[in-house]
């Protein structure tokens, strides 16, 4: 019997606060950022314990992009999250 592949899913670091329309706030270090609109959608979707795998499907069906652009474009905003410390890898 094969499993199910696992699916990735991120979790918002608890230490950050992010406003209706977009601004992050990490009380640990103080910092703030910014995002536009399909940064604070996909935020909103890995608050909610998406996996990356139905966001990917949800941004797809919403915005006007290649899956080829998509793949580099999420990769790397999911990349600078947890560069920010504002994301993590769930544990399986």
């Amino acid at each position: 019997m094969f499993s199910k592949p696992k699916k990735t899913v991120m979790n918002l670091n608890k230490m950050v606060a992010i406003s209706e329309n977009g601004f992050v706030f990490d009380a640990e270090t103080g910092d703030s950022y910014s995002l536009n609109p399909a940064g604070l959608n996909i935020i909103e979707m890995i608050k909610k314990h998406t996996p990356v795998e139905d966001i990917k499907n949800q941004i797809l069906k919403e915005y006007e992009v290649t899956p080829e652009t998509l793949d580099k474009s999420l990769d790397d905003f999911i990349w600078s999250l947890k560069g920010f410390n504002i994301v993590e890898k769930e544990e399986d």
